[in-house]
């Protein structure tokens, strides 16, 4: 996770007009021959284009991979990456189906995570299950 984070800061951010220029320049007809790559690019390129939700998303991957290697916060760190982890195995689950390596690393990602929460079931396991008064 810390190592996806930094790598959201080191290529520079296009502008949010680079896809429609790309598009214009190239034809429609280049662009749309591999429509599952197509989507996987308009994907990530909306992400990039709303000028901030990249980084944020970076930063948050850095935060949440420290907060699992010092161990002392991991259990917050793992409940922080759920969302993240979980949009990732869904992005490669719909747009990219047919690469099998990518849905497998993705989804052994996110059972990861949920192991590690449900690692501790006991400590949290009070705030689902609450006795009913008698």
């Amino acid at each position: 996770m810390v190592w996806g984070g930094i790598a959201k800061f080191k290529k520079p951010m296009p502008p949010s007009t680079q896809m429609i220029a790309t598009v214009q320049e190239e034809g429609a007809e280049e662009l749309t021959s591999d429509i599952a790559t197509l989507k996987i690019r308009n994907y990530i390129f909306g992400l990039k284009q709303t000028d901030f939700f990249w980084q944020m998303l970076g930063v948050a991957e850095i935060l949440c991979g420290l907060f699992l290697i010092s161990q002392y916060l991991g259990f917050v760190g793992a409940l922080m990456l759920v969302p993240i982890t979980l949009n990732i195995f869904f992005m490669h689950l719909f747009l990219e189906p047919e690469d099998i390596g990518e849905l497998i690393q993705t989804g052994l990602l996110l059972a990861a995570n949920l192991l590690l929460i449900g690692k501790e079931y006991r400590h949290w396991k009070h705030l689902i299950w609450i006795k009913p008064f008698s």
